[in-house]
């Protein structure tokens, strides 16, 4: 099993190409709706000796939103969701980092939605560390943590005939993190 250990300490950059930032949310109450954003930049400093030192940042385009459905990606650019004329970033920025242990680690922050921060803590998984074909040094992190979207200022909704409602209010974050480390 991987491990966090002292020599991966350093400034890594998230790799957009091989992450991914999705979310889960429930639709009509019977199925769940996929998405992700595909453009967002970040950076991470990882200090293994010292983890409470470590830091994290994420920025991500509220325009690159895709859920496989060009009407839906639509509708959630607008104010009834994320607003993006106004927001068009999410923004992730660390306040803390606690070490679980060699595998796991808790990531707190302010996460940033249409102008309203609240505090998260987000679960990491270490998934490990290699060195790819062209000599950079990459690690692997898996994560997730679930949301309210009412404490973001998202409160559309449509009710059901059968009762309930079309959005569920708790939203999945999942975080499928591939850092390649600074030279």
């Amino acid at each position: 099993m991987a491990a966090i250990t002292p020599e991966l300490s350093g400034t890594y950059t998230i790799d957009p190409a091989h992450t991914r930032i999705g979310f889960v949310a429930r639709h009509a109450m019977v199925t769940k709706v996929r998405g992700s954003f595909n453009e967002f930049t970040g950076t991470v400093v990882i200090d293994a000796e010292k983890p409470e030192q470590s830091t994290a940042e994420l920025s991500i385009k509220v325009d690159s939103i895709d859920t496989r459905n060009a009407d839906r990606d639509g509708h959630l650019r607008t104010n009834d969701f994320l607003d993006l004329d106004n927001y068009p970033e999410i923004t992730f920025r660390s306040t803390g980092a606690t070490l679980v242990d060699e595998n796991n680690a808790k990531l707190s922050g302010d996460l940033t939605i249409k102008g309203v921060s609240h505090p998260i803590t987000i679960d990491f998984e270490f998934e490990g560390a290699a060195t790819d074909p062209f000599g950079n040094k990459r690690l692997g992190f898996e994560g997730s943590h679930t949301i309210s979207r009412k404490d973001y200022g998202i409160t559309w909704n449509a009710p059901l005939e059968t009762g309930g409602v079309l959005v569920s209010d708790k939203v999945v974050l999942e975080f499928e993190v591939s850092l390649v480390k600074n030279a």
